[in-house]
C-alpha cells in the first residue's frame, strides 16, 4: 500500500513538471521577440568599454538582472492576483520610458558631437582624468543597461504570466522562475560571448598554424566592430519598437487603427503581404519616437523650472 501511494506521489510529480515544463515552452516562445531586443540592448551597452573590463561588466549587469527579476516576480504574482489592473499602466510607464531613453540617446550623441569630440581629442597627458572618465562611463552604462532590463524584464514576466494565467498558483511560481533563469542565463551568456568576438579572432591569428583557423580569425576580429556597431544600432532602434508596441497595446483604440490600415495596406499589389506583415512593427516604432519627443521636452521643461 506504501509502495502505490509513493509510486502515484512520483507519478503526480511528474505530471506536474510535465505541465511546467509545456507552459514554460510556451512562454519562451512567446517572449523570443522581447529577447532578441533585451540582447541588442545589453549588447549595445557593453559597447566602449575596456577590452578587460567587458566580462566584468556583463556579470555586474547580469547580477542586476538577477535582483530586477527577483523582485518583478514576485510582484507581478502579487498584482495579478489583487490588482490585476495595474499591469497595463505600469507596463505603459515603462514603454514611455523606453522611448524616452532612446530619443535622450540619439539627441546626446547629434547635439553634442562637439563636446564628445573634444573629450576625444584630449591629450594623452592627462591619464588620470581619461581613468577617472572611463569608471564613471562604466558605472554609468551598468546602471543604464540595469534599467533597460528592468523594463525588458517586466515585459517579458508579463507576457509570461499572460501564458499561465488559468494555471494554479504554484505552477505560475515555477514558469515564472524558469522563464527569468533562463533568459538571464541565455541572454547574458550571448552578450559576452559577443563583446569577447573580437579576443577569439586575435587569438585564433596569433596561432603558428595557418589555414582555415587563421581565415576564421581574420573574419572574427573583422566583423566583431561592425556586429557591435550593428547591436548599438538596433539597440536603440529596439527601444522604439518595445516602447512603441507596450504603448500602441496598451490603447485599443490605436491598436485597432493600426492594424486596419495594416490590413489596408494588404490589398496593395506586389508588396500588400509585405506590408500588411511590417507596417505595425513600424508604425508602434513612430508612435515610440513621438512619445519618446515628448516626454523628453516635458523632462527638459520641468528642469528648466525647478532648477
Amino acid at each position: 500500500m506504501a509502495g502505490s501511494s509513493l509510486f502515484l506521489l512520483i507519478d503526480d510529480i511528474a505530471a506536474v513538471l510535465d505541465d511546467v515544463a509545456l507552459m514554460t515552452k510556451v512562454a519562451a516562445k512567446k517572449t523570443a521577440g522581447v529577447l532578441g531586443d533585451d540582447l541588442a540592448l545589453n549588447a549595445q551597452q557593453v559597447a566602449g568599454v575596456k577590452a578587460q573590463r567587458e566580462l566584468p561588466v556583463v556579470w555586474a549587469v547580469a547580477k542586476g538582472s538577477m535582483v530586477n527579476k527577483a523582485i518583478l516576480v514576485p510582484t507581478a504574482l502579487v498584482i495579478s492576483a489583487f490588482a490585476p489592473w495595474l499591469i497595463t499602466p505600469l507596463l505603459m510607464m515603462g514603454g514611455a520610458y523606453l522611448c524616452y531613453e532612446g530619443v535622450e540617446k540619439l539627441a546626446h550623441k547629434f547635439l553634442h558631437r562637439q563636446e564628445t569630440k573634444v573629450h576625444l581629442e584630449t591629450p594623452a597627458a592627462k591619464v588620470d582624468n581619461a581613468e577617472v572618465d572611463l569608471v564613471a562611463l562604466e558605472k554609468q552604462k551598468i546602471k543604464g543597461a540595469i534599467r533597460t532590463d528592468f523594463i525588458l524584464s517586466a515585459e517579458i514576466i508579463v507576457i509570461a504570466l499572460g501564458t499561465i494565467a488559468a494555471a494554479s498558483f504554484g505552477k505560475q511560481v515555477a514558469v515564472l522562475s524558469l522563464v527569468a533563469v533562463g533568459m538571464t542565463i541565455g541572454v547574458y551568456g550571448l552578450v559576452a560571448g559577443i563583446v569577447k568576438l573580437d579576443d577569439a579572432g586575435l587569438y585564433l591569428i596569433r596561432k603558428p598554424a595557418k589555414g582555415a583557423r587563421n581565415l576564421l580569425g581574420k573574419f572574427l576580429l573583422a566583423a566583431a566592430p561592425k556586429l557591435m556597431k550593428f547591436l548599438s544600432i538596433a539597440g536603440t532602434v529596439a527601444m522604439f519598437l518595445v516602447g512603441g508596441g507596450i504603448l500602441v497595446h496598451g490603447i485599443p483604440a490605436l491598436s485597432h487603427l493600426i492594424s486596419g490600415v495594416a490590413l489596408l495596406s494588404s490589398g496593395i499589389p506586389v508588396v500588400g503581404l509585405t506590408m500588411d506583415a511590417i507596417l505595425p512593427t513600424i508604425l508602434n516604432g513612430v508612435f515610440g519616437i513621438v512619445i519618446g519627443v515628448i516626454c523628453l521636452l516635458t523632462v527638459l521643461a520641468v528642469r528648466r523650472v525647478f532648477k
